[in-house]
């Protein structure tokens, strides 16, 4: 009985694609973040100043030690009702793992970091940690 036209390069594909296919890679681990809130400080001026030219950098020194994977810096504008919000920024700060995570927050580096908050962040902050989930 003859070949059909399309068995042999079909079959030829998936016996080609068979051999050429890696294994999938294992899935990326769980990020873990840990999350600043500044409520609205006292003196607006004053903690912009100190944040860009004291606490940014002293967190930048230490981000390779603490182990930090990511970092976002976001300032608060209005609500969505553009009303005037109850925080004021927000720091997203990642980690590959939450054994990242832990290590990280006992190193110097992060708790001079975190002693260095009661100099600028006025309004108080709230640290949050967890897991990301998408």
């Amino acid at each position: 009985m003859p070949r059909s036209f399309f068995t042999l390069p079909l079959t030829a594909l998936v016996v080609a694609t068979a051999c050429t296919k890696e294994a999938a890679p294992p899935p990326p681990a769980v990020q873990w973040a840990v999350i600043v809130l500044y409520n609205q400080p006292k003196d607006t001026a004053a903690f912009e100043k100190y944040y860009a030219e004291k606490h940014v950098p002293l967190f930048a020194a230490h981000a390779q030690e603490i182990g930090v994977t990511r970092a976002e810096l976001v300032k608060f504008a209005v609500t969505i009702d553009g009303k005037a919000p109850t925080l004021y920024r927000e720091a997203d700060i990642r980690f590959a793992s939450r054994d990242a995570l832990e290590r990280g927050i006992a190193t110097p580096g992060w708790k001079a970091v975190a002693a260095d908050l009661a100099n600028f962040a006025t309004g108080g902050v709230t640290v949050l940690i967890g897991a990301k989930t998408n």
